[in-house]
């Protein structure tokens, strides 16, 4: 049997492994058109940025090492140009040397991979513009940076390599300033959860030009000029795009596969396109998003290492299956970590589903042990169902363990309510007895029982000033002087049994503090006194960092300057 493999980086490369571990006999041949395979596409903005210092640490693997231990021929420099079906073979052309030839296969796996977005606009491939990609994209902007000392960059877009990027030069000192045609950085994320990251990004030095598009580029002074579609300009020294990725499928139409998404490859879960003994993996497939079952893109290199795995295997008379992406995501922003799975609320209800949400600001570990950090967890679910649809979370500690946690649930089919009962491991130093992800379980089963009522950012500005509810803070004082929200009228939690007579029953209250808890400890206390309760979800940490988020955005949009 031999199999030709098209792309040599994550799905490629873990297809030609599998393979030959499944059989020692096949001829295997893989074609990539740069210069690397096998390359760790996440780690190329730390290499720009130093983090990782050694260009060699960026390949997992060289051609003469996977060859040596896989006897798989690796031709970079080689790009396919043609797929012929009724022939099974690929037209194939040797870039050092322009000679072209045609490969026979058995068995063909495209893993082309996605190209950079780069929208028609004027001057978008000015020399300055730069994009991070592959590594042949990695030296060149890291060898720009290396001769001509730039002071300043406009990236554009605001998604895992805008943001990792950013960070990365501004840790070499230049003037970062991102331009995002969203109001929000990073889609995986809700509004009120990204308002987070904007805030540790600001924190960092990175100004943030949110809600704005760009309309083309043009040379000046040795930079490059970045018109905004407002008529502001942006002035810096180099420009990079992040703006996203598109499939690389312009092959797969040619040889007349049926494609789907935006020109991405159909597949089944096999991993079969519409052609026989064709198949398909990576960034440039269609999948089956987990939570909604909707066809979906997803570019990350989990799913692409799982399903070059799978492909190999079904080529090999296995039987296995792709079950679907669900997403799952970290990301490094400064000294913050954040991290996602599954729907958050906005794709949720883009998706017709009815939800809710609970929303916490557990510590990273025990209250008790030093150096314990505040971490913000939303956690989304069907109502009625409790069908656990996704989860998202910022913080500095341990955000990581518990996403993981959080997807496993979700992979199994888990309830929110059963996220209570799960058996995790404590000890001081690493977490607590009730751990983040067993908190949001108890958030959720006290709803589900009645237990309580809560409310939620968007209704806080809606809620009567005319005294027909009651609107109350149950903070300290200390807290309430630094900052309150207009109406809600102080009675901190721990006097609120003596001075329930200042309470005119039979109003509702809508409750609130720092965080929830001790709003929730109010609800109940002013439950068994007969009063209708409602807690606010998140508590006012949360609705001081998103409102001070879109405050920010507002008067940047209003006076046309970056924030």
């Amino acid at each position: 049997m031999k199999v030709v493999i098209v792309g040599g980086v994550a799905g490629g490369a873990t297809a030609a492994a599998r393979l030959r571990r499944l059989d020692e006999q096949a001829e295997i041949v893989v074609f990539e058109r740069s210069g690397y395979i096998s390359y760790a596409n996440c780690g190329l903005p730390y290499y720009i940025g130093g983090a990782i210092e050694d260009r060699d640490a960026l390949t997992l693997q060289t051609p003469e090492s996977f060859d040596a231990r896989f006897q798989v021929k690796m031709r970079v420099r080689h790009e396919v140009t043609a797929i012929h079906p009724d022939r099974k073979t690929v037209a194939v052309k040797n870039l050092g040397t322009g000679e072209v030839f045609e490969e026979s296969y058995d068995k063909l796996i495209l893993s082309p991979g996605a190209k950079p977005a780069k929208p028609p606009i004027p001057g978008i491939d000015l020399d300055r513009i730069f994009t991070l990609r592959t590594v042949e994209d990695t030296l060149r902007l890291k060898d720009y940076i290396g001769t001509a000392r730039p002071k300043s960059a406009v990236l554009v877009g605001g998604g895992f390599i805008g943001v990792e990027l950013a960070e990365n030069l501004r840790e070499l000192g230049l003037e970062v300033t991102i331009v995002e045609q969203l109001p929000q950085l990073m889609s995986p994320f809700d509004p009120d959860m990204a308002a987070f990251l904007h805030s540790e990004m600001r924190k960092n030095g990175v100004r943030l030009a949110l809600g704005r598009a760009v309309a083309g580029f043009e040379t000046r002074d040795g930079g490059v000029d970045v018109l905004l579609k407002d008529g502001e300009t942006l002035h810096a020294d180099l420009a990079a795009l992040a703006i996203g990725v598109t499939p690389d499928t312009a092959l797969a139409k040619e040889a007349g596969l049926e494609l789907g998404l935006r020109g991405s490859i159909v597949v089944n879960d096999r991993m079969e396109t519409s052609l026989p003994d064709i198949y398909a993996v990576g960034d440039a497939v269609q999948v089956k998003h987990a939570v909604t079952g909707q066809d979906a893109l997803i570019s990350l290199a989990g799913p692409a290492n799982k399903q070059g795995r799978i492909a190999a295997d079904n080529i090999c008379g296995g039987d296995s299956c792709y079950l679907g992406s669900q997403g799952s995501s970290v990301l490094k922003v400064f000294g913050m970590t954040a991290a996602a799975t599954g729907l958050n609320e906005t794709a949720a209800r883009r998706a017709g589903l009815d939800v809710d949400r609970v929303v916490l600001s557990p510590m990273s570990h025990a209250g008790y042990y030093p150096g314990g950090k505040l971490m913000t967890m939303k956690v989304v679910f069907e109502k009625g169902t409790c069908r656990l649809l996704g989860a998202q979370i910022v913080g500095y500690e341990g955000v990581d363990k518990r996403i993981d946690v959080l997807a496993t649930a979700l992979r199994a089919g888990l309830s929110a309510l059963q996220l209570k009962d799960l058996d995790l491991a404590y000890a001081p130093p690493y977490s607590s007895a009730k751990d983040p992800v067993n908190m949001a379980g108890f958030l959720v089963e006290n709803l589900e029982k009645g237990v309580v009522k809560q409310f939620h950012l968007e209704d806080v500005d809606t809620l009567p000033r005319d005294g027909s509810v009651t609107l109350l803070d149950v903070r300290t004082p200390q807290e309430y002087a630094g900052g309150y929200v207009e109406g809600f009228q102080l009675i901190p939690v721990d006097a609120l049994r003596k001075r329930l007579g200042e309470l005119e029953r039979g109003k509702p209250v809508y409750v609130m503090c720092q965080s929830g808890l001790r709003s929730y400890i109010a609800c109940r206390i002013l439950a068994g006194h007969g009063f209708e309760t409602y807690n606010f979800s998140g508590g006012f940490r949360f609705y001081d960092a998103v409102r001070n988020d879109r405050r920010l955005i507002e008067r940047a949009s209003a006076c046309g300057m970056d924030q």
